[in-house]
């Protein structure tokens, strides 16, 4: 197939901040973004645009709160590939986002659960009338009600908002469901581009995207060596030699992946690892698979099988992207 309609939006390190607490060194960052920028890809999420004022423990690396005069620093040069940041309900300072033409960044993505649509779409107008592409990404869509969703899509469809994502959040979605939600976010949102974020529990993270790209869906988002929180993403690598797009060179990164995944990948975890399966095959967020992980009983798979699927087991709240 020609995919030159599809753009690759490389969140390592805004997902995958989510292992290490956001702890990149601004060489790591810097050697990522030139990578990807010599590979030809069109976005490098590179962080969150929260306000620690508004986060408790607001102890993490400076990706989570990313300042301009910082960036300018990182990046001294910007190359083709575009920076975005991802900001949360509740968890943002309209006040510290400059005007488009101020910053460095290009495009302002918001996440949202579905009850907050309309807190979400007030921040994409504001950000929309600074000159920033804007996304809005309703997370955790595989617990969503049709008639929440429908309502969603009635106030999306009026507002200015670029680019609506398809968010996999438990990286419990199959092929089939990417496809039924594809065809109903297009019937509802014939003049919006579509994105999709798919995470790897049940390694069908890569296959979902290509789902998606094959039905159209224009923003395909992943990260390098698949970073990013539990199970991770569709991975960068993946995408960059299987789209046939003749300016995507998979060379730079896989020397980025040699220089700095291998052995951060020694330092911290991620990937398809099998509470993170079970976690997806049941639709449940990963949060007690990660607690596992971070435990001495980290390996023991039917015993923590047969306390997710015990009756009596009240699971964790469900959320997150």
């Amino acid at each position: 197939m020609n995919d030159t309609h599809a753009k690759i939006l490389d969140c390592t390190i805004r997902d995958g901040g989510l292992v290490n607490n956001w702890d990149f060194s601004v060489e790591f960052v810097r050697d990522l973004y030139y990578s990807l920028n010599a590979a030809g890809v069109e976005y490098m999420e590179i962080g969150y645009k929260n306000s620690p004022k508004l986060l408790k423990g607001a102890d993490a690396g400076p990706w989570r709160f990313l300042e301009e005069s910082f960036l300018r620093e990182v990046i001294p040069e910007k190359g083709n590939t575009k920076l975005s940041a991802l900001v949360d309900i509740g968890r943002v300072d309209e006040n510290d986002i400059l005007p488009r033409s101020e910053s460095m960044l290009d495009m302002i993505r918001v996440a949202c659960y579905v009850k907050d649509v309309d807190k979400a779409l007030d921040l994409v107008s504001k950000f929309h009338d600074y000159g920033y592409e804007t996304t809005i990404n309703i997370m955790a869509l595989s617990n969503v009600m049709e008639h929440d969703l429908i309502e969603a899509f009635q106030q999306i469809a009026k507002s200015p908002v670029d680019v609506v994502y398809v968010v996999d959040s438990f990286g419990s979605l199959h092929h089939r469901d990417i496809e039924y939600l594809v065809a109903k976010f297009q019937r509802h949102l014939p003049d919006k581009q579509l994105g999709i974020h798919a995470h790897n529990n049940m390694q069908l993270a890569f296959s979902n995207t290509i789902v998606a790209a094959e039905r159209g869906v224009q923003y395909l988002d992943s990260s390098v060596f698949g970073m990013g929180r539990a199970a991770g993403n569709c991975n960068t690598e993946l995408l960059v030699s299987y789209l046939k797009n003749p300016k995507y060179e998979l060379r730079p990164v896989l020397e980025v992946i040699e220089r700095r995944m291998i052995p951060l990948r020694d330092q911290v975890e991620w990937g398809y690892i099998i509470p993170y399966m079970m976690t997806g095959m049941l639709n449940e967020h990963p949060r007690v698979a990660m607690a596992l992980r971070s435990g001495d009983d980290k390996d023991k798979y039917a015993e923590f099988y047969d306390k997710l699927t015990s009756p009596e087991t009240a699971l964790a709240a469900k959320g997150g992207e």
